[in-house]
């Protein structure tokens, strides 16, 4: 479960760099940030674990992957989901 602090802490996307000193905090765990789109996306990860985050005008579409599952893979549906729901207007 995600605590409304980590949220808050990366609800501004328009500044995704400044999660590079700090990381990414969600669900009590610390994610390494690792790359970003302003406004658009947030990639973190923690070993062989990690976690994408895709913005829409009105949610952020949430993926977290652990070893089963290859980096890529996860980034491509989270951010093909997200640009589903831009198109739909959402």
């Amino acid at each position: 479960m995600f605590k409304p602090n980590e949220i808050d802490a990366i609800k501004e996307f328009n500044e995704a760099g400044q999660l590079a000193p700090s990381g990414l905090f969600l669900g009590g765990a610390e994610y390494m940030f690792i790359q970003g789109e302003a406004g658009v996306v947030i990639r973190g990860k923690k070993g062989m674990r990690g976690i994408c985050i895709k913005k829409t005008g009105q949610a952020m579409v949430f993926g977290i992957y652990d070893e089963s599952v290859a980096l890529g893979q996860c980034n491509m549906v989270v951010e093909r989901l997200g640009d589903y729901l831009l198109d739909q207007g959402m």
